[in-house]
């Protein structure tokens, strides 16, 4: 009898410490996650300014030559 009982509890603390090393790798998981996020989102960000600052300047360009192209010539 008391063996059985002793090969219950040994299986119920396994379970136990089972269910709380996934919980453990779980929150790990989910944390390494949040810190990726600004790793990634710093890059993208840079490249979006980027662009949006190439892509202004090439707009300037296209102005400056319409309105040279447009302007009366001495």
């Amino acid at each position: 009898m008391s063996n059985g009982t002793t090969d219950l509890s040994g299986a119920i603390s396994s379970l136990i410490d089972t269910m709380g090393k996934l919980a453990q790798q779980q929150v790990e998981v989910v944390s390494a996650g949040i810190n990726a996020i600004p790793k990634l989102v710093e890059p993208l960000g840079k490249a979006t300014t980027d662009l949006v600052g190439n892509l202004f300047s090439t707009l300037n360009q296209v102005l400056q030559n319409i309105s040279s192209a447009i302007a009366p010539k001495k």
